[in-house]
């Protein structure tokens, strides 16, 4: 589910991209800014979508698992994992102002389109309801701990929070009967012997 929202922001900002600027390839491309040799993983006259880091939304977390009824059945389906996703449109581009271009129109865009609903956006699987993106400030020392953990020298970037990934386990957890009714004898104290 990860690589399925992911891939939908790339192709999102390929559309646009190619909208706007008349370009015929994608120059967003899903993946690693930095290989394990140290050496940029994205080629020239491109911007890396990469993930960062990812963490369980504390607000909207399911604690129990949720009911069904199935074909005249209970389904009990375990709680969704609901995610936030932190990522960074990293441009690399022999021009520089290029660079900046790139991610200036990306900018705008998700700022116009901060939100992306499955039933308004059919290129988005109906696993995913929702995804909304803000963006992200970074003071000098986090942006410089950002790039010595990917291992590479500066390039033009920009973060974003991908807020409500849920990962769900589509497998039935247990089947039951219907309850039909509900019988209950209550006995006092004092008629127990």
């Amino acid at each position: 589910m990860l690589d399925t929202a992911l891939q939908f922001i790339a192709d999102q900002s390929n559309d646009f991209l190619k909208a706007k600027t008349g370009v015929t390839d994608n120059i967003v491309k899903l993946g690693q800014v930095v290989d394990d040799n140290g050496k940029y993983a994205i080629g020239k006259e491109s911007i890396a979508l990469t993930l960062l880091n990812m963490e369980q939304e504390a607000t909207a977390r399911q604690q129990l698992p949720s009911n069904s009824f199935v074909n005249g059945k209970t389904v009990k389906l375990p709680p969704e994992l609901r995610l936030n996703l932190y990522v960074m449109l990293v441009a690399r581009f022999t021009e520089y102002d290029q660079a900046l271009k790139y991610l200036s129109l990306l900018m705008t865009f998700f700022q116009s389109h901060s939100v992306f609903r499955a039933e308004q956006n059919p290129g988005l699987s109906q696993q995913i309801s929702r995804i909304s993106l803000d963006l992200q400030s970074l003071s000098y020392d986090q942006l410089n701990q950002i790039w010595a953990f990917l291992g590479g020298k500066h390039l033009p970037s920009v973060m974003y929070k991908i807020r409500l990934v849920s990962l769900h386990d589509q497998a039935l957890a247990t089947i039951g009967p219907p309850v039909l009714s509900v019988h209950s004898n209550i006995n006092s104290a004092e008629h127990r012997s």
